[in-house]
């Protein structure tokens, strides 16, 4: 890395320290959750966020996109949403000096830098799968032709956990397509009375951009360039092959699991590993890196069989399970 190159990195990272405040001037708490999307981000992947109503998803999506100058659309799915509802439609048009009629493709909301898919889960699975071609090539093809999406692109989809009544449970293979599968908590008892104060009272906060789309894309091609030792690849290679039953020396995952994760598993926990150490101020990954990130990279990458889901064992029993070794 050239000297010139290096010192605009370190200009750009010593800048995240600074949008993570900017976002925390409207978002009380959910530190751990707002630093996965942003891993997210710089990895150049894409989430899967899963609450309870009134967790305030939409603004935490919404008050990032601001501090990146980045542009925010907002898609309630619904059961009669169709994928012209997303990617878009075409519409006839008449050319005004020669009369003539033609097909113009008019952009749906998918064509914007971070694109919140709420309640994806209530949407069937053709319009779901939309979102595929997005999701993994960033374009949409259209009657044939091709329309690339703008970069930075960031899908962050949401589901309630608790309302499963009317609801399209995304199938494995799209869930392999979310880079982390992060869960938002209720926040603490002060972090709750803070919330009560602050937004029961005429003030609002007022939002500085501190990173632009071309800071967010050199970024993301820095976290392509962090280090990591072959010894922590070898390790994430190790924990992944693990969590299959077949090729597993745990007693516990052949006990709990029906299948494991595959080899996408791997890219995306060594990518977010580089992405938090960017986050961090870091060039190298370190261990840490690997243990926090396997939760939200694995959780919906592993299958439990039906005893476990009998006995209340999840995902994150497993993954913690592995780590534990």
């Amino acid at each position: 890395m050239e000297t010139q190159d290096l010192t605009h990195y370190k200009t750009l990272v010593s800048k995240l320290p600074h949008l993570k405040k900017e976002i925390g001037k409207v978002i009380v708490g959910q530190e751990e959750v707002i630093n996965e999307i942003l891993i997210s981000l710089l990895a150049g992947g894409h989430c899967l966020l899963e609450g309870v109503p009134g967790l305030a998803k939409t603004l935490m999506v919404k008050t990032m996109a601001e501090a990146l100058e980045m542009k925010f659309k907002r898609v309630q799915f619904t059961p009669d949403l169709m994928p012209g509802d997303i990617i878009g439609t075409e519409i006839l048009e008449e050319d005004h000096e020669t009369g003539k009629k033609f097909f113009k493709f008019n952009q749906g909301p998918i064509f914007a830098n971070i694109v919140l898919a709420d309640e994806i889960n209530r949407t069937p699975p053709k319009t779901q799968a939309a979102l595929l071609e997005a999701m993994q090539e960033y374009k949409v093809t259209y009657a044939g032709t091709n329309y690339d999406l703008p970069r930075p692109f960031l899908i962050i989809a949401t589901q309630n956990p608790i309302e499963q009544a009317g609801t399209y449970p995304l199938p494995e293979a799209q869930l392999d397509r979310f880079l982390l599968y992060i869960k938002l908590g209720y926040p603490s008892e002060q972090e709750e009375l803070d919330v009560l104060k602050n937004t029961t009272g005429f003030g609002s906060q007022s939002l500085q951009t501190i990173l632009t789309d071309q800071e967010i894309i050199d970024l993301q091609k820095l976290t392509r360039q962090v280090h990591i030792s072959d010894e922590l690849i070898v390790k994430v290679n190790q924990l992944v092959r693990s969590t299959r039953p077949d090729t597993t020396s745990s007693a516990f995952v052949k006990k709990w699991c029906g299948w494991g994760a595959g080899p996408r598993a791997g890219q995306a926990l060594i990518l977010c590993a580089k992405a938090r150490a960017v986050l961090n101020q870091r060039f190298s990954v370190i261990p840490e890196d690997i243990q926090i990130l396997a939760y939200p990279v694995l959780r919906h990458r592993i299958s439990l069989n039906f005893r476990a889901e009998a006995e209340n064992v999840t995902t994150d029993d497993v993954v913690a399970e592995l780590l534990k070794g």
